[in-house]
């Protein structure tokens, strides 16, 4: 066992704060060297990009793999399994693999899956980390409003009361073995407590919560949980509901709830502007997730661009390359039957209207 690799499942809600976690453990490494699974959801590499750029030494852009064919737990035998077998054989071997799952993914199968024979005896679940947007919570986006729910049950028997938003939540919550609330900074101690309220009805025994701000932790609360998590048998929210009706729980996990599209187009001149049409299009919409880069005329860096729901944040993170071309590129997620046609019209007459004033 003290010869298997650990491995971390950093998981949460789209745009919970996972990859700011990450590039944070990358930073204060203090020597340990780290490899990196991102697996993302949508067309354009963004968090895989933002992490390459630390330029770190302990971890290269070599030891960041991006997957991007799918969810890691729906295609564990035609990628997963392959990248992990990749990186045990290398002269090099990390001391460490962390894997971001995309903000859509169940955690349970690709727990299960390091029981596969292939690298079962290689590596193990050290623990998996659970990321929570406590502004998102506090404001009831994320996660079932209890009160409200029960109001509906009684009006309308009925009525489907389970959203896949607050099953997927209930889900990353319960596979914990460690729970962050990130963005504390952002919120009173009250709505702290009402967050944690939350996040506990879900919590397995014994699982802690810790307050992030910036995505800043010590690296030895994150790794060294040593949980060993593959040796248990840790269920979502439907394998439980078929295996407390006695049935078997193998099943297909897709994501038909979920849809995402990406919007190409060239350059924007103001970006305070071009923040406020996007903001008033995912208010329009109800986009979930929006996240991309973007071309500034005059600027010889690109533009981060990342939304949750109506919170946005744009920051600069790298200058464009010599062989880059300068284009804008938004993966847009929502829940399916988004009106791809409009927001993408939206979205680049935005931009044009710019352009040309």
């Amino acid at each position: 066992m003290s010869n298997k690799i650990p491995v971390t499942v950093i998981t949460g809600f789209l745009g919970a704060g996972k990859t700011t976690l990450i590039r944070n453990m990358i930073e204060n490494a203090n020597g340990k060297r780290l490899a990196l699974i991102i697996n993302e959801f949508g067309d354009v590499g963004v968090d895989g990009e933002v992490l390459k750029s630390c330029g770190d030494e302990n971890c290269t852009e070599d030891d960041i793999v991006e997957l991007a064919n799918g969810c890691i737990c729906c295609t564990v035998a035609e990628d997963f399994i392959p990248t992990m077998q990749q990186l045990l054989s290398r002269d090099s071997r990390p001391d460490h693999i962390i894997i971001e799952t995309s903000g859509l993914a169940l955690p349970q199968p690709l727990v299960r899956a390091f029981n596969w024979p292939e690298i079962k005896t290689e590596v193990t679940v050290d623990g998996v980390v659970t990321i929570v947007d406590a502004p998102a919570v506090a404001d009831g986006r994320f996660a079932a409003n209890e009160q409200n729910v029960q109001q509906q049950r009684e009006s309308d028997e009925a009525l489907d009361h389970e959203t896949p938003l607050a099953e997927l939540f209930e889900d990353q919550i319960n596979c914990a073995d460690l729970i962050v609330l990130s963005k504390t900074d952002l919120i009173d101690e009250a709505e702290i407590e009402k967050v944690s309220d939350i996040v506990k009805l879900d919590t397995r025994p014994g699982v802690q919560l810790v307050k992030s701000q910036n995505g800043k932790l010590p690296l030895n609360v994150l790794l060294g949980l040593d949980m060993k998590a593959e040796d248990d048998n840790r269920l979502s929210h439907h394998e439980q509901h078929h295996a407390d009706a006695g049935q078997d729980i193998e099943h297909t996990h897709d994501h038909d709830d979920f849809e995402s599209f990406h919007v190409s187009f060239d350059v924007i001149r103001d970006i305070e502007t071009f923040k406020t049409r996007l903001v008033e299009t995912i208010k329009a919409h109800d986009i979930l997730r929006l996240k991309g880069f973007v071309a500034v005329d005059g600027k010889d860096m690109r533009l981060v661009i990342q939304a949750v729901g109506p919170r946005l944040e744009a920051y600069f993170d790298k200058p464009w390359q010599p062989t880059e071309p300068r284009t804008s590129n938004l993966v847009v997620i929502g829940l399916e039957g988004l009106n791809q046609k409009q927001i993408e019209t939206t979205i680049k007459s935005s931009s044009l209207e710019q352009a040309f004033s």
